[in-house]
């Protein structure tokens, strides 16, 4: 007689695996570093191959050293590191991208007791973390294929940058490709999308978390004389966007949910952005609805049906 295996509900199972879930958003990920590299240079892999390899050697050894079940197969962490590395600039010196790699993996995620178990997204954490530590070098933006040339002649404006002080703006051609100075991983808007339509058409993730969040930036940039196309096309919004307000421990599952920590993001956004000391809030907004997430999940779960029998 075969043996009766008793656990726990949910008793239906899907193909769907952790690992095939993070395969998939690496490969979404894919045109943004290929744009990296084409517009920045070899240096632009390099950082991302760093991060994803501390990244990934941070949770094998951290799980070792607790004696705890090894997931470092199952490509969050690699996701982790690729995601951090798209935050950050092609010229950050590589020990602050491994810092960074480490607070992220060890601090936000492992700690509070490794995947699904993190209150903040961990990428979002450590580039916060990092912009604090090393302000200086994590703001120290290249024009795309200036990396061999002088030192002197890098330094240049972000778009967002570039209109807070009043400069020309780049056009939406150029916003669209990639070819202006930024983070390594959001300047190309065009390859953002096609990663994003890829996760959504996947059925990785859901249309109404992005949507939500693009949307009221795009509205509320009209509402406050700005142009709306000019801040979609900008900055981290649509990295932020798809990739990393859609991250399924620290956002809502409920579909209203993800509508209302979209919204949210996006008027956090718009604050700092117009309002605040610094050119981008897409980080900050997305960090600050990750310690709402529980409460907008209780506000927005399913209720069940409960009513009286008839005798």
């Amino acid at each position: 007689m075969e043996k009766l295996i008793l656990s726990v509900s949910p008793h239906i199972s899907g193909k769907r695996t952790t690992q095939s879930i993070m395969l998939d958003v690496i490969i979404a990920l894919i045109p943004a570093a290929i744009a990296s590299v084409v517009f920045f240079g070899i240096r632009s892999l390099l950082v991302i191959c760093v991060c994803i390899a501390t990244c990934m050697l941070s949770e094998f050894l951290f799980e070792k050293l607790c004696k705890r079940e090894n997931t470092v197969l199952d490509l969050s962490s690699a996701v982790t590191g690729m995601i951090l590395a798209f935050n950050l600039p092609v010229t950050i010196p590589l020990w602050q991208a491994i810092f960074g790699s480490v607070v992220a993996i060890i601090v936000v995620k492992q700690l509070f007791g490794g995947i699904g178990q993190n209150f903040a997204n961990p990428a979002i954490a450590a580039r916060i973390v990092m912009m604090t530590a090393f302000s200086g070098t994590m703001t120290a933006w290249v024009a795309p294929n200036a990396i061999n040339k002088a030192v002197d002649a890098l330094s240049t404006a972000t778009p967002l940058v570039a209109e807070s002080k009043g400069e020309t703006p780049p056009s939406y051609l150029t916003l669209l490709l990639g070819t202006h100075a930024g983070c390594i991983g959001e300047t190309c808007a065009a390859a953002l999308i096609l990663g994003g339509l890829y996760l959504i058409l996947r059925g990785v993730i859901s249309w109404h978390t992005p949507a939500a969040f693009i949307a009221v930036v795009a509205i509320m940039s009209f509402i406050c004389g700005k142009d709306a196309l000019y801040q979609v096309l900008s900055g981290g919004l649509l990295l932020g966007a798809f990739f990393m307000a859609t991250d399924y421990s620290t956002t809502p599952s409920t579909k209203w949910g993800k509508i209302i920590f979209g919204i949210g993001c996006g008027l956090i956004t718009i604050l700092i952005r117009f309002w605040g000391n610094l050119p981008e809030g897409v980080s900050f907004s997305i960090l600050l609805m990750n310690i709402l997430t529980p409460y907008i999940s209780k506000l927005t779960q399913n209720k069940p049906l409960v009513g009286e029998a008839k005798v």
